[in-house]
């Protein structure tokens, strides 16, 4: 199948790119042929985003978003920030000292889930095929120029056999393609390598975020109050284990909880989603979880390496935007508004292009030009140092250099705060490293990992190959194992990967049917031994409303 431009992921990015291609076209009167595909069961399935939305590039794109039902309806009314001592004590602290970024006047606590199925109804309409379901598992290169992608077999069983259901993938090609497929997608790390994308920046920088909707008593529910902390359960002087947590009062009685965990962290004993589970103990977040039901839970990496590590975004024959390329602009703590605003800066750069009937990729320099004048440039210029300072000075002092920076000089001091280790580097081994023993849940406000992926409406199909790669199946006992403990029975957020004893043989098994798609693993192992490919379509969670 041809297509005029072809959008990898139903993201905001990739939605927000479709709906301006159409925009322009229809108001040239020109026909052009959109699709858009997305891995996930719907559109909307597969996003998870906190959020507190800054809808600025929204009223570009649909300046009457209010007067057409959009699913954006919680005005942020109260801003609260904490500093946790310890499991019992915390600190307000007063909106003069932390970073203006993360005041949030004007924004809006939405499910970014529902936005976009939001954006997926505007984009139809405007004449954009959506095909959820369908994964792009391949791309189509031919003389150095990206021309398309190649979706993935259906069908196929886990020692490769042809079952009964088997439908082969099928080329879909494009003059321009489009890879929005969030965090960490995995055509979009292979194109940065490909195309060398990332030549004079520094890597990429991650967390793993977690979150949970709660229905909570009428009387501890507060519509629109907004809490951040930093410190308690992870650093709260040092740069072993940053992070932070968010807590927002959502409308119809719920509200969303989560702990963004910095994935430089340097202990392999150190178990993310235990630390999530110990947070929600802490007075600042029991009071309003208590008496209250827990419906929903997901977790997904984020990418926070900002523009010190923001990749060439565009390469012959076409262009990776959002998360994929790492837009997020950390000193808001927010990335679906620049996501938003990166794909439609493509969407005019790729208009323009067909247009002039030229397509090249000399043709899409122009997309520089579009991004530096922009205001989305602004931001993430003035946010650069934000990640950098947390972790080479640690929550306080970075956090003090971040208010100073923000607040006095709007983000302009002139220094680059170079953050040039991998993430997966700072883990050291267990002979240097002091075990942490966790406290057993209490299935009021702590959980298990599985009942909690249970809550993700995670799926697969069982009889199919594997989608988490092993480069060396002998590493992770091998190698990992002996060094760090194999910390991937730690890191991931879902269960996957267990150590199975059996008398004196130790094994690493792979429950693929429990993943959540986060990517955790394809950044955090130290070996560099796992990649994550996409599994068969309509795999993964279903998020309802994330």
């Amino acid at each position: 199948m041809e297509f005029d431009v072809l959008i990898v992921g139903a993201g905001p990015s990739g939605l927000s790119a479709a709906c301006k291609i159409m925009q322009l076209a229809n108001s040239d009167d020109r026909e052009i042929s959109v699709c858009v595909v997305e891995k996930g069961s719907e559109v909307g399935a597969h996003v998870l985003s906190g959020a507190v939305f800054d809808p600025v590039a929204l009223t570009e794109l649909f300046p009457d978003w209010k007067n057409q039902d959009a699913p954006i309806r919680t005005q942020v009314k109260v801003d609260l920030v904490y500093f946790l001592q310890d499991s019992e004590t915390a600190i307000r602290i007063p909106e003069f000292a932390y970073p203006k970024t993360m005041r949030n006047e004007g924004n809006y606590v939405v499910s970014m889930g529902n936005v976009c199925r939001w954006l997926g109804e505007k984009a139809e309409a405007l004449g954009v095929e959506v095909f959820p379901g369908f994964t792009a598992a391949d791309i189509i290169i031919e003389n150095d120029i990206v021309k398309g992608v190649i979706t993935g077999d259906m069908g196929v069983g886990q020692d490769g056999t042809l079952k009964d259901s088997y439908v082969p993938g099928m080329e879909l090609r494009a003059k321009q393609t489009i890879f929005a497929e969030g965090c960490r997608g995995h055509l979009g790390k292979r194109l940065i390598s490909e195309f060398d994308l990332s030549k004079g920046k520094s890597p990429q920088h991650y967390g793993l975020g977690f979150k949970e909707i709660w229905d909570v008593p009428p009387e501890q529910h507060q519509e629109g109050l907004v809490v951040h902390t930093a410190g308690w359960p992870l650093s709260r002087f040092d740069t072993q284990n940053t992070g932070g947590s968010y807590l927002y009062h959502a409308e119809n009685g719920q509200v969303v909880v989560g702990l963004i965990v910095d994935l430089n962290y340097s202990n392999p004993y150190l178990s993310p989603f235990d630390e999530f589970q110990k947070l929600k103990k802490h007075p600042v977040i029991a009071k309003t979880l208590m008496g209250g039901k827990r419906v929903a839970y997901g977790a997904r990496a984020i990418a926070k390496g900002g523009l010190n590590s923001l990749p060439k975004m565009t390469f012959p024959g076409g262009m990776i935007v959002g998360c994929n390329a790492g837009t997020l602009n950390f000193a808001k703590i927010k990335g679906n508004h620049t996501a938003m605003k990166s794909g439609m800066l493509a969407a005019e750069t790729i208009y323009e292009s067909i247009v002039n009937k030229n397509n090249t990729s000399a043709d899409l320099i122009s997309f520089n030009d579009k991004f530096a004048s922009s205001w989305i440039h602004e931001e993430l210029y003035q946010s650069r140092n934000f990640g950098s300072a947390i972790h080479k000075f640690g929550p306080i002092f970075g956090g003090l250099y971040n208010t100073i920076d923000q607040n006095l000089f709007n983000g302009k001091l002139p220094f680059r705060l170079k953050d040039d280790i991998e993430d997966y580097k700072h883990l050291k081994s267990v002979s240097s490293s002091q075990k942490i023993n966790y406290e057993k849940h209490d299935g009021v406000v702590s959980f298990d990992k599985l009942s909690s992926v249970f809550l993700s409406n995670t799926n697969h199909e069982e009889d199919q190959p594997i989608h988490l790669k092993l480069t060396d199946i002998t590493v992770p006992i091998s190698v990992n194992l002996k060094q760090w403990d194999e910390p991937a029975q730690r890191y991931c957020p879902a269960g996957v990967y267990e150590i199975v004893e059996s008398g004196n043989d130790k094994t690493f098994q792979i429950n693929a049917q429990n993943c959540i798609h986060c990517k955790t693993c394809d950044i955090k192992d130290p070996s560099q031994n796992i990649t994550w490919v996409v599994p068969e379509g309509t795999g993964g969670p279903n998020y309802p409303n994330m």
